[in-house]
């Protein structure tokens, strides 16, 4: 038999095992789930039938909630290893659900109405995913004292075209972008610039409702909630930045860097005044250090951190300001994080295998001198 024969495209082996094709593509980035055969000409990934076992129960251990690094202990680790790591999980997913069920229920209150006014573009989402876009992008929103300077990075682009419910923020040193897939749309592609501490009002609102629908009339718009209950919102004058050309500009991936976010977020709020991560040949986990990127001390007298990773690409020496990269780490979704670089000075992509819709890009900074070499 044809050894094409036996092999299925990433589409048809995505369908039979329940992974869409860009998780397929996230676990060979990091070596979790690698094809039988990759095309050379075309870059297409092929699957053989007997990985269909570890498949299913990559997307299982998933669901579930578990970590990559964790899922991988389980699929290749000791019986030990894994019953150890599986009930971690269930202790730390029960205290989770507490905290996030005492949570909604203080959020979940009444809703005012507002004016009904004809469309010039409409969609509609689900309530939770518009504040968690919200929520999301936020952080990317300038501070005080660049807005002072430039208004417009005060607010956040509210887009609504193709299809699509766009949320953009930026400070110029992070990029954050969110999109939501519109489940009704009407009208013409809108947009609107509206100022941050408005639209965290209008996320707060969407989140008391199931579906909400976006309207927008020229500079005006307006939510529509549950029961056919209103909230208008006015947009801003001002120009924002074309995010697409940033987009696009992107660098060739030459690192890819999968760690536990939580430990990674907790390595870098240790250090006020800026820190690097380093990656050595073949290593197994990044070392956070002081600014001088030593590895025995980090900056401000503090030991450097080990975090877990997955690393891919040549060694690595790059450098980030607490301030901006803490922030995006928090809006992540789920329990890893993947960074994508492609040079020590072009925007590093952020982003999860749990959640595609939403992309931050991070501006790394040059590398501060150490005491020790001044």
């Amino acid at each position: 038999m044809d050894e094409s024969d036996e092999l299925l495209g990433i589409g048809a082996f995505g369908r039979r095992v329940g992974l869409a094709p860009s998780a397929l593509r996230f676990y060979d980035d990091c070596g979790v789930l690698r094809p039988v055969k990759v095309d050379p000409a075309s870059g297409y990934r092929f699957y053989g039938a007997e990985q269909e076992g570890r498949a299913v129960l990559l997307r299982r251990l998933r669901e579930a909630g578990l970590p990559l690094l964790d899922a991988r202990a389980v699929l290749d680790g000791g019986e030990t290893e894994a019953r150890t790591v599986l009930r971690t999980h269930v202790e730390r997913t029960r205290q989770a659900a507490d905290a996030a069920r005492a949570l909604i229920e203080e959020m979940l209150r009444g809703s005012p109405a507002g004016t009904p006014q004809q469309p010039q573009g409409r969609a509609g989402v689900g309530g939770a995913e518009l504040a968690s876009a919200v929520r999301q992008v936020g952080p990317a929103v300038a501070d005080a004292a660049t807005r002072a300077k430039y208004p417009v990075l005060g607010c956040v682009l509210l887009e609504l075209d193709d299809g699509e419910v766009r949320v953009v923020a930026t400070d110029r040193y992070r990029l954050a972008v969110r999109t939501l897939r519109a489940m009704t749309t009407g009208g013409a592609p809108s947009r609107l610039l509206i100022d941050a501490g408005e639209l965290a009002d209008m996320a707060a609102w969407a989140l008391r409702h199931q579906h909400v629908d976006i309207e927008v009339n020229g500079d005006e718009g307006r939510l529509i909630g549950d029961g056919g209950v209103c909230r208008a919102f006015v947009g801003r004058a001002g120009e924002f930045p074309d995010y697409r050309v940033v987009l696009d500009g992107v660098g060739t991936v030459r690192h890819r860097i999968i760690a536990d976010r939580t430990a990674l977020r907790e390595a870098f709020a240790e250090r006020e005044k800026g820190a690097v991560i380093t990656v050595r040949e073949g290593a197994q986990e990044v070392v956070v250090s002081g600014g001088g990127g030593g590895d025995e001390r980090g900056g401000g007298g503090r030991s450097a951190i080990e975090v877990r990773a997955v690393c891919s690409g040549p060694p690595l020496r790059i450098a980030f300001d607490p301030a901006v990269l803490v922030p995006a780490l928090d809006a992540g979704v789920g329990p890893d994080v993947l960074l994508e670089v492609a040079s020590e000075s072009e925007p590093v992509v952020v982003r999860s295998a749990d959640q595609g819709s939403f992309t931050t890009l991070v501006m790394p900074v040059r590398a501060l001198v150490s005491r020790e070499t001044d």
